[in-house]
């Protein structure tokens, strides 16, 4: 069994037994004890499940930090891979296990690197889909216990092709927030509406009145999203209900955008829940900043993958309206972030699909450029 195999059949067991968001036991443990294995030092227990593993070289405090995440989603998976979910309603839909797998095995290769000064620590982060996983880390003391000149990180992208990479300074990835409008009036009969405040109207105002934001409200050079992606009231035919509930997700680039959003959203629907006679109240959560590279780490990572030769070229992209959790770790510390390209034509599984399976063959263009970029920021100044 060659090296990448061994690699290959991780990332398989690692499919085989996902786990969501702060249940990443079994997982932690096989993390940690590959690192033990390959001789470096471990550290366990940030953000409850996290797994970091260190590796020095001479008496430099220089150091760097390169990140993996390790969460599976509540999706029952559809691939039919003979290495499939034996999980019910759950998978790796995102291709963090893949992550997992090429950051292991780029500590097994630096393991084996000499002529190196200075420390380099692999962090495995628990919690990236929705939960916070990577503020909780920092909050629990990270870049204290592990402390990093840069953090780097990296998302498998289906959308480029296999062989390719994308990474540029500043925005790589939106902020994001959540929003839940609930809507209240006074309840009647389907046959005599006049009697009480449709709730369900005020509600269809307000859903289309959102759209208005980034169209009317926004300058039009600015990039915003505003979807409303659940609409819940009522429960019968004949009756028209006293409560509905609107819940939907927000995305900007800059901070005045996110302001801008925030109030909108609020004005909306509050006015023309009034002019309808109803109440709106309005929950609005800013859960991730902004994911944003600095420039100096960009052009780490570009002169890592250049090591690479033709295995691994960058291709532009503008930044994706996602979000990503590592923004909190590069608010702490500069850093960058890449896509790694892992498609093989347009009609791969997007993220987050049932159909969704990590490319193998990324596994070794992730292990070079781990490495590569090992060597690049750690090699004894001549």
């Amino acid at each position: 069994m060659t090296f990448i195999d061994e690699v290959t059949a991780w990332r398989h067991h690692l499919h085989s037994k996902p786990e969501l968001a702060y249940q990443e036991f079994e997982t932690s443990d096989f993390i940690a004890s590959k690192l033990e294995s390959f001789g470096l030092k471990v550290h366990r227990g940030l953000a409850g499940t996290g797994v970091v593993g260190s590796l020095s070289w001479g008496t430099s405090n220089r150091a760097i930090g390169i990140r993996a995440d390790m969460d599976a989603l509540p999706i029952h998976e559809k691939t039919g891979a003979p290495y499939a979910s034996l999980v019910d309603g759950k998978m790796h839909a995102c291709g963090h296990d893949g992550h997992i797998a090429m950051l292991l095995g780029a500590a097994s290769e630096c393991a084996k690197l000499k002529g190196l000064e200075g420390n380099v620590h692999f962090i495995f982060q628990p919690a990236e889909e929705n939960e916070g996983g990577g503020k909780r880390m920092v909050e629990e003391g990270l870049f204290k216990l592990f402390p990093c000149d840069e953090i780097f990180g990296l998302h498998n992208w289906p959308t480029s092709p296999l062989g390719t990479y994308v990474v540029r300074p500043g925005p790589m990835m939106a902020a994001f927030a959540v929003f839940e409008i609930k809507v209240e009036g006074r309840g009647a009969h389907g046959a005599a509406p006049h009697h009480g405040n449709d709730v369900l109207l005020a509600s269809s105002h307000i859903h289309m009145a959102l759209q208005s934001i980034v169209s009317r409200s926004m300058p039009p050079q600015q990039a915003g999203v505003v979807s409303v992606t659940s609409i819940n009231g009522g429960t019968t035919w004949n009756v028209l209900p006293e409560f509905c509930a609107l819940r939907g997700t927000t995305r900007w680039f800059d901070e005045p955008i996110g302001d801008l959003i925030e109030t909108r959203v609020i004005e909306i629907a509050q006015t023309i829940a009034e002019a309808f006679g109803c109440t709106a109240v309005v929950s609005y959560d800013r859960r991730i900043p902004v994911t944003s590279n600095n420039e100096s780490a960009v052009e780490v990572i570009k002169r890592s993958a250049d090591r690479l030769g033709p295995a691994l070229t960058r291709v532009d992209e503008e930044p994706s309206m996602i979000s990503e959790d590592f923004a909190f770790m590069l608010n702490a510390r500069p850093g960058a972030y890449l896509f790694l390209g892992s498609g093989t034509s347009s009609d791969d599984p997007g993220l987050h699909s049932p159909f969704f399976n990590f490319n193998d063959a990324a596994l070794p263009l992730g292990i070079s450029l781990w490495t590569k970029l090992v060597v690049e920021k750690l090699s004894r100044p001549s």
